[in-house]
């Protein structure tokens, strides 16, 4: 259980552990050979090292920070922003730009896109233009590091500190947190610019570092680098800080700036693995569009690095390497940026026929009985990259909750006639229907674990609780079917006893109208709509007297000249208290979502029609 928390919750810190260790490794290893091929120089290898890797500790962290703060505030809005998306091709792309900008991983937008796509929301199409606009928005992290600002960097950590420890609202102690993380962000920019200077008049380095301007050199390290980590934000930002320190041209940057934009690739490929065809189509998309974009542009390496240096901000009175260390920090994000831009305004008009090229790279294929049987049971729409957006997180659990709630639907559509009237393969078979319910309950249960490991909002934290409420109430509705009901039409056939017409007419008006409410919370459990909830509660003045009515009317049947009278009675009446209870766990479904007052939960609760026992068919008399 352990091992399964970090691999989910903590994959994105150890992705950035991770890039700390590969930096500390190569400086270790890199260590004796630049040393040897310099006659034994001496510079304090040891305490730039450290500075290097601590440097880049702080900034991963205070990247981490920044993008956690940005999804606590922001985060809410996200899956509302990307669900009302039109078929304008032009506002997928703002969009899918403006979310991944604020949640810091196109990979997470890639994954919600694969929900819509897979949810019939979003049309292949639709999500190509999400994707090229995600792209974009993964470049900001590269402009923002650009600025040389690392003066003010303590300032802001400590601004942010005061808004975590003296803010009272939520609110702003997330802005604290934002601008906490900003600043370890430049802070951590700075100790690894001051490592570096050391290097720039080191010259083994120097031509170690001239390597880079070779494309191919340029491309396939950076490739590797993000491939392992997993994260391009990380790499820019190495790549930045040689470039502050004038130990890269812009040429070279651009080369590691493609490498990096093919190497996080790897993160939408690993993600679509074992995933169904919807998913592995927004995967191809993604990486069709990286590497064919690379390989456009990298023929044209200089004519783009003198674009990018007309459009970037120049320095006047520098030479050398302090003129790079100058204007090449900015050229670099700056080509980040124009790359990421240009291709999508280059492949966004053609987005329909990329669509078709991804269908036909990855055709639909016939599913078997046997793997229909067992994604029933499995979970569709948990995926464990949007732990880290709890937000997102807890709207994909709303989509796993609307099937288990299908599901408690069909069983609650079947069971009355079954109970009534049918036979023992039909009261089976609306038992076995239980059994989906009960895995897929499971799989959202210890989701919404994993998701509570996290820090959340106050609203997060509401939806949270009415979530597992819902589950839970799901089940208990389901349980109530398979084992009470269930056993009641069970012992209507061992009685023997034939329900009449009009009995099966005033019971089926009950099952109705809580069939109706039924149908009323799945539509709260995906869209939540507080007026929707109130009918809900509200159709229980309805539901009791269509109660009372059929009580009745079973009051005065018993007087009926039919065999076994009052052992049908007894049956007819159990049924009639289990679909009562299930309206109250319906009607609870209701209240947990749309958080009706404390004190109309009270009254529910205090409401509760009790549980009666199933009885047990009375013993023959002998003879």
């Amino acid at each position: 259980m352990a091992t399964n928390i970090l691999d989910t919750v903590g994959a994105r810190r150890g992705r950035l552990a991770l890039a700390v260790a590969i930096v500390f490794a190569i400086w270790v290893f890199a260590m004796p050979v630049l040393a040897a091929s310099d006659g034994g120089k001496e510079l304090s290898w040891f305490k730039m090292g450290m500075s290097l890797c601590g440097g880049l500790a702080l900034f991963l962290f205070g990247m981490e920070q920044m993008g956690e703060a940005l999804k606590m505030v922001a985060g809410d809005r996200m899956r509302d922003i990307l669900a009302k998306l039109t078929t304008n091709r032009l506002a997928g792309l703002l969009t899918g730009a403006g979310v991944t900008a604020v949640i810091q991983s196109s990979s997470v937008t890639t994954v919600m896109l694969v929900g819509f796509v897979s949810a019939g929301l979003m049309s292949l199409s639709q999500a190509i233009g999400v994707i090229l606009g995600a792209d974009i928005g993964t470049t900001i992290t590269a402009q923002i590091v650009a600025f040389p600002v690392k003066k003010y960097a303590l300032l802001l950590v400590t601004v942010g500190f005061v808004l975590i420890f003296v803010g009272k609202k939520d609110t702003v102690k997330q802005y604290g947190a934002l601008i906490m993380g900003l600043g370890m962000v430049f802070f951590g920019m700075g100790v690894m610019s001051d490592a570096m200077k050391p290097m720039r008049s080191y010259q083994p380095f120097i031509e170690l570092m001239h390597n880079v301007d070779n494309p191919v050199v340029g491309i396939l390290i950076a490739t590797a680098f993000t491939s392992l980590i997993q994260s391009s934000s990380a790499t820019m930002g190495v790549v930045i800080v040689l470039a502050q320190q004038g130990l890269i041209t812009l040429e070279g940057g651009i080369a590691l700036a493609l490498g990096a934009n093919i190497g996080t690739c790897a993160t939408a490929g690993l993600a679509s693995i074992g995933k169904p065809r919807e998913a592995v189509r927004v995967a191809v998309a993604h990486v069709t569009f990286k590497i064919a974009g690379v390989l456009l542009i990298v023929w044209f390496i200089p004519p783009f690095a003198d674009l990018v240096r007309a459009i970037s901000p120049a320095e006047e009175g520098l030479t050398g390497a302090a003129l790079l260390a100058a204007e090449v920090p900015r050229q670099v994000a700056n080509a980040h940026t124009v790359f990421n831009i240009g291709i999508a305004f280059l492949f966004l008009p053609a987005s329909a026929l990329f669509a078709r090229f991804c269908e036909w790279v990855v055709p639909d294929r016939e599913v078997t009985e046997e793997e229909i049987a067992i994604a029933r049971v499995k979970p569709k729409y948990l995926d464990d990259t949007l732990l880290e957006t709890p937000a997102l997180a807890l709207d994909r659990s709303r989509l796993e909750l609307e099937r288990i709630g299908h599901r408690v639907r069909a069983m609650y559509h079947e069971i009355l006639p079954a109970a009534l009237e049918g036979t023992a393969a039909d009261l089976d078979k609306v038992a076995a229907m239980d059994e989906e319910v009960d895995a897929l309950h499971a799989y959202v249960v210890d989701y919404l674990r994993r998701v509570g490991l996290d820090n959340l909002t106050d609203h997060q934290s509401r939806v949270f609780m009415g979530l597992i409420d819902t589950a839970n109430n799901f089940e208990n509705i389901g349980d109530i079917i398979e084992t009470d009901m269930v056993h009641i039409g069970r012992q209507r056939l061992a009685d023997a006893a034939v329900v009449s017409e009009s009995t099966s007419e005033v019971m089926g008006k009950v099952h109705a109208a809580i069939g109706a409410a039924l149908d009323g919370v799945l539509e709260v459990v995906v869209d939540p709509d507080r007026d929707t909830a109130r009918q809900v509660v509200a159709m229980k003045g309805q539901i009791n007297d269509l109660a009372d009515s059929a009580a009745l009317h079973g009051a005065q049947r018993l007087v009926a000249d039919e065999p076994n009278r009052l052992k049908l009675y007894t049956r007819e009446m159990e049924l009639l208290e289990r679909m009562k209870r299930i309206y109250y766990f319906v009607k609870r479904i209701a209240k947990s979502l749309e958080g009706l007052s404390e004190d109309e939960a009270a009254e529910d609760t205090a409401a509760a029609p009790p549980q009666a026992p199933v009885q047990e068919p009375a013993p023959q008399a002998a003879g």
